[in-house]
């Protein structure tokens, strides 16, 4: 019987500056996402109000509020607890519901997503296996290759953008016009699509930060 190595178990990670630049702003990015994230849930589970502002160290400033930031930070600033509420326990019951059910749209989208994805990777791997494990056109040499071969080489990636683009397309409308089937077959709470909502949960920032936070706003901001 082999004995096995003993494992080191998990290792604590330094927490410190990253130096290089390019890969300190992909951490902010993701770091930046999990907290919206983390924000999202604290709001949907508990019904909290929160307001989070970030700078990325271009100085670019993105934010996320539940119901709103300002409506957030005019409470925390004037000292008022009602201060920016409107409507009452009815309005926030209302809003609690709608944020609920962005919430449950959102995890449908995601289960599409993953089942796409899922569906991605079995086509690559039957590639893999018709080709019997020969590599692709476009993973070839391209220092190898001469001027016209070049030129063939480009127009082939176009052609080949182009058509993932397309199937891309096709799949995103045919799940959208799932969705809206769906949503015209179900009663919501407000009495209508959970859609183009007015106020705090517009989407003022269309450089969405997380597919969750949809329906709750946001800063402008980009690196």
């Amino acid at each position: 019987m082999v004995r096995r190595k003993p494992s080191m178990g998990r290792q604590k990670i330094e927490i410190k500056r990253i130096q290089n630049e390019e890969a300190r702003q992909v951490c902010f990015s993701k770091r930046r996402t999990g907290l919206f994230k983390k924000a999202s849930e604290l709001s949907i589970l508990c019904g909290a109000e929160i307001g989070v502002v970030v700078f990325s160290p271009a100085g670019k400033a993105f934010s996320f509020g539940h119901p709103s930031v300002d409506v957030v930070f005019d409470r925390f600033l004037t000292g008022n607890p009602h201060h920016g509420s409107s409507g009452g326990p009815a309005a926030d019951s209302r809003r609690g519901a709608v944020v609920r059910e962005l919430n449950r749209q959102y995890m449908e989208l995601h289960g599409l997503v993953d089942a796409e994805r899922k569906r991605r990777d079995a086509l690559e791997e039957a590639m893999k296996a018709e080709q019997g494990g020969r590599p692709c056109w476009w993973d070839n040499n391209v220092d190898s290759l001469g001027l016209e071969e070049l030129e063939e080489y480009e127009k082939k990636l176009l052609e080949l953008r182009n058509n993932v683009a397309k199937i891309a397309d096709q799949l995103l409308h045919e799940a959208l016009a799932r969705k809206q089937q769906q949503q015209q077959q179900q009663h919501y709470p407000m009495g209508g699509a959970a859609v183009g909502l007015p106020g705090p949960f517009a989407i003022k920032n269309e450089d969405a930060i997380h597919p969750s936070l949809g329906g709750l706003s946001f800063g402008h901001g980009f690196f």
